[in-house]
C-alpha cells in the first residue's frame, strides 16, 4: 500500500498522505509526494492541489527510524522547494500536529488551512537540530522575526488560532473533515482567479538594529551548552539580511554541524531512552492492569499535597490522609495555592479548579480509605513510620488495592512484609515538587505482582510523567548514585575547594544546579536523618563529614537561613559564608587533610565518574533495565544536563577506556575504598565497547 494517494475531486487534487500512526516524512513520503504533485501538476484538468494527511494528525515529524542513518533522495528540502515551485495553488491542510518537517512542508504550500485544534511549530531544537528544509527562512517570512525566533529556540508548538493571528496559516476551520474544508478553500481560490504565492518571495519585516544581540543576551543562560540555538539565530539574521537561496545553504551548513554535533548525539539519546523505558522485561501488552478511579494519599505535607494535585490534574478522585488536623489543614491549603497558582499563570481554568476540587476529599479516618484502588504513603522517611502506615493500610485497604511507598531510599520489601499481601506493594518514588517534576521511579520489589508493576507504569502515564522501573536497594538508582556524587563535592570541600567554586564548575557543565545549593534547598537536615537510619555506610570519618557538621549547628540551609551558603531575608541566592569556609579548614586540620588548589577539570571528573562508576555497579547487580534507563533518571530527576546525555551517554562520548583509566588513577590517589574499578566497566573499556552496546545478561 503507497504512504501517498492522489484523490481528483473536480479541478482540485487531494494528496492524501497515510503513514501511521503520526505520519512521518519518510522516505516513501518524500518519493510519493513528489510524484504525486508531478501527476497532479501535468493533469490539465486540475487547477488546485491540496496536502493532508489521513488518520489522526497532519505530518508530525521526521521518521525516527531514519535517525542516525545515511540520507537518502528525495531530501526534505527538495520536496519542500517542489512544492512551492508548483505552477498551481497549493493548499495544506493542518489537523493534529504539523511539526518539524510537517511544518516545513505546510510551509512550502502555497496556502494553509488548519483545523481549529490543531498546533503546529518547530521541535528540533529539543534534539539538538535546527529546522534544516528551509523552516528559518519561511517562518519569519510569515510571523515576523522575534515570533519565529521564539518557536525555533523553545521548541513549544502554537495552536491555529494564535497560528492565524501570526500569519503563518490563512484560516481557521471549524469541520471536523479538514481534507473536504480544505477542497472547498482550493475551490474559492480558484474561482477567484489565486495564483501561487511563494513566500520565498516576501520580505522579512524589519528589526531594530540591536534586536540580534539583545535576543542572544536574552536567551543564554537557557541555552547554555547548546550549538543549536545560537545557529537558529544565525539562521533568522540571514533571512532578515541574506538573499533567499544563500541562506538556505547557511541554513542547511548549520544543520548539518548541529546534526554531527555530541550534544545532538546526546538529545537524542535522551529522546529514545524516554521511549524505551517503558519496555520492561515481564511485562507486555498483555500484562493486565488493574483499574484505577480512586487514589488515596497518606500523609499531607509537601510532597502528598503536590502528589495530591498531580493525581486530581489527571482526572481520579483524590482521598488525602493525615493523623494531624493541622497538617490535614495546611495540605489543603498547599492544594488550593497550587490551582489558584495554575489559573495564574494560564495553564488552568476556574472551572478546572473546581472539577478538580470536587473530586477531592480530606480525611483523618482510615476507614475512609477502604475502597480506594491505589493508596500512596508519603509520610516521614522513617522505616518504622512507614511499616506502621502500612500495617494500617493492609487492614484498611480493598483486596487489590495497590498499596504504594513514596520512599527515596528504604527498603521496599521490609515495608512490603508489614502487610498480608507483598505483592500489591511497590515503590512510587516521585521527585520535588511531585506536581512538576517528570520523573516517577517504579520500584518493584521481590514479591510485586506484574500486573502491579504495568498498572504503576500505566499511571505514570496519566500523570504526564515518566515512570521508570527499577530494582529494589538503599536509594535504588537515582539516590543510590547521588551519594557516590554528593560525597565527591564532600571530600573535595575538605581538600581545599571552596563551595561556591565546585557549585559554579558542575553549573558551568551544565547541571541544573551545584551540589551545595541543592544540599541548601532541599535541607541539609533531610540527607542528616537519612544517613542516621542507615547501617551501611563506609567506615570513613570524612563521608559528609561537612554536611553533618553544619546540620549539627542547625544550619539545614534556605529554611533557616544558613547551610553550606548564607541567605538574604526573602532571598533564595546563596552567599559565600566565611564562617563554613573556616569550619571547613577546621575539620581538614582535624582530619589531617592536607588543602590544595583544585582544578576544574578534577571536580567535575571526580563527581560526573563517581556517577558513572556508581551506575556501572548498579547495572551489574541488576537493578537498572538498561543503561539508558539510569540517564533517564538523572536527566529528568537530578538536573543531569540533557544535552550530555546522562551519566552511561555521556561516559561513552568520553571513551570508557579514558574513563577506565582515570578511575585507576583515582584508585591510586585516594585508595580503593570509592574508586575500585567495576568488573563491568574494565570489560567494556578494554574491549572497545560502550554501555550503549551492553544488555543485561538473561536471568539477571
Amino acid at each position: 500500500m503507497s504512504a501517498v494517494a492522489l484523490d481528483k475531486q473536480g479541478k482540485v487534487a487531494v494528496i492524501a498522505i497515510d503513514n501511521p500512526p503520526v505520519n512521518a516524512v519518510s522516505r516513501a513520503v518524500r518519493e510519493g509526494l513528489i510524484d504525486a504533485l508531478q501527476r497532479a501538476e501535468s493533469d490539465p484538468a486540475i487547477e488546485a492541489v491540496v496536502i493532508g494527511c489521513t488518520g489522526r494528525t497532519f505530518i508530525a515529524g521526521a521518521d525516527i527510524r531514519e535517525f542516525g542513518q545515511p540520507p537518502q533522495a528525495p531530501l526534505l528540502p527538495e520536496v519542500v522547494e517542489r512544492i512551492e515551485a508548483c505552477t498551481k495553488p497549493v493548499i495544506a491542510a493542518l489537523h493534529g500536529t504539523a511539526l518539524g518537517g510537517g511544518m516545513e512542508i505546510a510551509l512550502g504550500c502555497h496556502y494553509r488551512i488548519a483545523r481549529k485544534d490543531a498546533s503546529m511549530g518547530f521541535p528540533e531544537v529539543t534534539l539538538g537540530l535546527l529546522p534544516g528544509a528551509t523552516g528559518t527562512q519561511r517562518l519569519p517570512r510569515v510571523a515576523g522575526v522575534e515570533r519565529a525566533l521564539e518557536m525555533m529556540i523553545s521548541g513549544r508548538p502554537v495552536k491555529a488560532p494564535a497560528a492565524l493571528d501570526a500569519g503563518i496559516i490563512d484560516a481557521v476551520s471549524t469541520e471536523d473533515d479538514i481534507l473536504g474544508a480544505a477542497v472547498n478553500y482550493a475551490e474559492n481560490l480558484i474561482a477567484g482567479g489565486a495564483a501561487p504565492r511563494r513566500i520565498r518571495d516576501l520580505e522579512t519585516a524589519p528589526v531594530p538594529p540591536q534586536f540580534f544581540a539583545d535576543y542572544r543576551k536574552k536567551m543564554a543562560r537557557k541555552t547554555r551548552g547548546l550549538p543549536a540555538p545560537e545557529r537558529i539565530v544565525r539562521c533568522v539574521e540571514l533571512a532578515a539580511s541574506a538573499p533567499y537561496d544563500e541562506a538556505i545553504a547557511r541554513e542547511r551548513e548549520y544543520f548539518l554541524e548541529c546534526k554531527a554535533s555530541p550534544q545532538s548525539a546526546a538529545l537524542r539519546h535522551a529522546f529514545f531512552a524516554e521511549r524505551q523505558v517503558s519496555k520492561v522485561p515481564g511485562i507486555g501488552k498483555e500484562t493486565p492492569r488493574r483499574n484505577i478511579h480512586t487514589v488515596a494519599i497518606i500523609g499531607a505535607g509537601t510532597m502528598g499535597a503536590a502528589i495530591a494535585y498531580a493525581c486530581l490534574g489527571a482526572g481520579f478522585n483524590v482521598l488525602l490522609l493525615d493523623n494531624d488536623a493541622a497538617g490535614l489543614e495546611r495540605g489543603e491549603a498547599t492544594i488550593n495555592r497550587l490551582y489558584e497558582g495554575g489559573i495564574k499563570r494560564g495553564r488552568i481554568t476556574s472551572a478546572d479548579m473546581a472539577d478538580g476540587l470536587s473530586r477531592f476529599t480530606a480525611t483523618r479516618d482510615y476507614a475512609d480509605l477502604a475502597e480506594a484502588d491505589l493508596a500512596i504513603e508519603a509520610a516521614f522517611e522513617n522505616m518504622a513510620v512507614k511499616k506502621e502506615v502500612f500495617a494500617k493500610l493492609d487492614s484498611t485497604c480493598k483486596p487489590g488495592a495497590i498499596l504504594a511507598t513514596n520512599t527515596s531510599t528504604l527498603d521496599v520489601d521490609e515495608i512490603a512484609n508489614a502487610t498480608q499481601r507483598p505483592g500489591d506493594v511497590i515503590g512510587l518514588h516521585f521527585f520535588s515538587p511531585a506536581h512538576i517534576m517528570r520523573l516517577v521511579e517504579i520500584v518493584r520489589g521481590a514479591a510485586t505482582e506484574p500486573e502491579v508493576i504495568a498498572t504503576s507504569l500505566g499511571l505514570a502515564k496519566s500523570l504526564g510523567k515518566i515512570g521508570t522501573v527499577v530494582g529494589n536497594c538503599f536509594g535504588f538508582v537515582g539516590n543510590r548514585m547521588l551519594y557516590s556524587y554528593g560525597r565527591e563535592n564532600q571530600l573535595l570541600l575538605l581538600e581545599g575547594a571552596a563551595p561556591e567554586f565546585i557549585d559554579a564548575t558542575l553549573f558551568d557543565w551544565g547541571m541544573a544546579m551545584g551540589p551545595n545549593a541543592v544540599g541548601d534547598l532541599a535541607g541539609l537536615d533531610v540527607g542528616y536523618k537519612v544517613r542516621q537510619e542507615r547501617t551501611d555506610l563506609p567506615d570513613d570519618p570524612r563521608f559528609y563529614r561537612m554536611a553533618d557538621v553544619l546540620a549539627k549547628m542547625g544550619r539545614y540551609g534556605q529554611k533557616t537561613g544558613k547551610g553550606m551558603f548564607r541567605y538574604e531575608p526573602g532571598s533564595r541566592e546563596p552567599v559565600p559564608d566565611p564562617e563554613v569556609q573556616a569550619l571547613i579548614r577546621q575539620e581538614a586540620r582535624r582530619l589531617g587533610i592536607e588543602q590544595r588548589d583544585i582544578g576544574a577539570q578534577e571536580i567535575i571528573e571526580r563527581c560526573i565518574y563517581g556517577l558513572v562508576v556508581e551506575g556501572t555497579r548498579i547495572l551489574e547487580d541488576g537493578v537498572a533495565n538498561r543503561p539508558g534507563d539510569i540517564d533517564v533518571i538523572w536527566i529528568n530527576g537530578y538536573g543531569f544536563p540533557r544535552h550530555r546525555g546522562g551519566p552511561m551517554h555521556y561516559a561513552d562520548s568520553v571513551g570508557l577506556d579514558r574513563v577506565y583509566a582515570t578511575v585507576c588513577e583515582f584508585r591510586e590517589r585516594f585508595g580503593p575504598l570509592y574508586w575500585e574499578p567495576p568488573l563491568l566497566l574494565r570489560e567494556l573499556a578494554q574491549s572497545g565497547r560502550t554501555f550503549a552496546e551492553w544488555q543485561m545478561p538473561a536471568g539477571q
